[in-house]
């Protein structure tokens, strides 16, 4: 099983606290590898919300590359962080050129576009660099989305994170998710490496999903650009959420509805009954199986956690006023925010979505039994 960490707070915190979290975990991940996604950004990022920011792994010749294709683009460099590592990685970690994480301005052709055609047009662009990143194998593009950064790599999560000197001060975020990596595939594929990340929206997941093939096909026939690329089968929890909110139009409670519906007796009594029968007819093929944990954050800045109906994979959440976390298992809550009050700590069933909203004041509880506050 792999292990996950997400917290959320009012002040930026430095992305070595969900790795320090995932190192008391670490009898549930093998060091295969670690993600780390990274929202409402701190430091010298705060300042510049809109700008859209690249995140990645490139070779010497790949920023050549990339260079030249955002200058015909008109993409102009408006903020980096340079990470320099030393030129012997720890053990089991890849010796790489060049660890990006660069801020742009948009093309001056841009500004009068609407946010949504921009936001498509950024997704279109990374496509477009991680297709020539898989032709010369020059470029592993993460991310180029506004106030988010995503760090991928192979290897022990603190020993990676020491290696990247991630406790830099330039770099820290009000909302962190870090996945510990169980490898469960044949071959490590760092884009098979949760958390996953669409138009504002990312997951990350503790489990398995054998209805990926079903779940796939159905998301690749919608004629949407981004849900491609599929590398490991807990991505399409991403995509569900994206087509759920961003297609759909509807709320994170539904989210819950599509991927495991109510039973038809269940339905039967259920104030929302006649919509939510019509939806799991109409979104059947996004049913998943498990067992799977997932956690994943909105684009206002929410964090939430939901189970499947097997509930074999653990999950809690706890914290304070301003300060909460999700996490695979309690020690990693202890390690992080020891000072909260421990009798409000809540494991999700199978029937519960937790969120934390962007207030970070409580956490809230959504029963699938209960009636849905659906967007007008």
């Amino acid at each position: 099983m792999c292990r996950l960490f997400a917290i959320s707070g009012k002040e930026p915190m430095s992305p070595m606290i969900a790795m320090e979290a995932l190192d008391v975990m670490r009898e549930g991940h093998d060091g295969s590898g670690v993600g780390i996604f990274l929202r409402d950004l701190g430091g010298p990022f705060d300042d510049m919300k809109d700008a859209p920011i690249l995140s990645g792994i490139f070779t010497e010749n790949g920023i050549r590359q990339l260079d030249k294709f955002m200058m015909d683009i008109g993409f102009m460099t408006k903020y980096k962080v340079s990470i320099k590592v030393p030129k012997k990685p720890p053990p089991g970690v890849p010796k790489r050129d060049i660890y990006l994480i660069r801020a742009y301005e948009y093309p001056e052709e841009w500004e009068k576009l609407s946010t949504e055609e921009k936001y498509g047009r950024l997704l279109t662009t990374r496509l477009q660099l991680r297709q020539m990143g898989e032709e010369t194998q020059d470029m592993i593009v993460f991310s180029f989305w506004p106030d988010v950064i995503m760090i991928k790599e192979i290897g022990d999560p603190l020993n990676v994170a020491r290696h990247l000197g991630l406790e830099r001060k330039d770099l820290s975020a009000r909302i962190i998710m870090a996945q510990g990596r169980q490898n469960t595939n044949y071959a490590i594929n760092l884009y098979a490496c949760h958390p996953f990340f669409i138009e504002g929206f990312s997951t990350m997941t503790n489990g398995e999903n054998t209805a990926f093939i079903p779940v796939r096909e159905y998301l690749m026939s919608r004629g949407f650009q981004g849900y491609s690329g599929y590398q490991s089968d807990s991505e399409v929890f991403t995509h569900i959420l994206h087509y759920t909110l961003s297609r759909l139009r509807l709320g994170l409670e539904t989210y819950k509805h599509v991927i495991t519906p109510l039973q038809d007796g269940d339905l039967e009594d259920h104030p929302d009954g006649i919509f939510l029968r019509h939806l799991k007819h109409s979104c059947r093929r996004l049913i998943i199986d498990g067992p799977n944990c997932v956690i994943g954050s909105l684009p206002d800045h929410s964090l939430f956690m939901v189970q499947d109906r097997k509930k074999l994979r653990p999950g809690v959440v706890g914290g304070r006023p301003g300060l909460f976390a999700f996490s695979s298992e309690i020690c990693g809550l202890d390690a992080v925010i020891p000072d909260r009050d421990k009798s409000k700590d809540f494991q999700p069933m199978h029937l519960d979505t937790a969120v934390v909203g962007p207030d970070r004041q409580e956490v809230r509880i959504c029963r699938q039994t209960e009636a849905l506050r659906l967007p007008h």
